[in-house]
């Protein structure tokens, strides 16, 4: 488990989860083993840049599916709200309910924030691209929601997974 806001690094195996999905299964990442997984996590479902961000790998996913590259999307979220978010934008990927930031903790995503002038803990907008030895592979820090899936498709093609 990372340090409270020390982001897992390049190389190390990413922590394994299991969590509730907008599609009302439960997904597990050591059933992705094998597979390429881009692993998103986003402050809050239907909120101006996480709609964004999401709007964005939705409408990439079939580049991402060519690849058999899986997207799943993260946030501190109850499975109640990832559902809905998912259903109003027609998201066709699973976002995951970490409803209590176990896993952003373990990611170390869970980081202290500051917004006119009130500091307060929250997901932070970071990517990880996990190989099929569920080792990290790459990690986008400091995410702009615009274009994020374009910028991510780019990196795995220019590294040829």
């Amino acid at each position: 488990m990372s340090e409270p806001g020390k982001l897992t690094t390049v190389g190390r195996v990413a922590p394994k989860f299991t969590l509730p999905s907008s599609e009302g299964t439960v997904i597990s990442l050591a059933d992705l083993r094998g597979k390429l997984v881009v692993l998103y996590f986003y402050p809050r479902a239907d909120t101006p840049g996480c709609t964004t961000e999401a709007c964005g790998f939705r409408d990439a996913l079939a580049d991402f599916d060519k690849s058999r590259i899986t997207v799943l999307g993260i946030s501190p979220d109850s499975q109640k709200d990832v559902t809905k978010f998912a259903r109003k934008f027609h998201l066709n990927f699973p976002l995951l309910a970490d409803e209590d930031h176990t896993v952003c903790d373990k990611y170390g995503v869970w980081q202290e924030k500051s917004m006119y002038g009130r500091k307060y803990w929250g997901a932070a907008r970071v990517t990880f691209v996990i190989g099929k030895d569920g080792k990290v592979l790459h990690v986008f820090e400091k995410v702009k929601p615009a274009g994020h899936d374009q910028e991510v498709l780019a990196w795995i093609r220019s590294n040829q997974l």
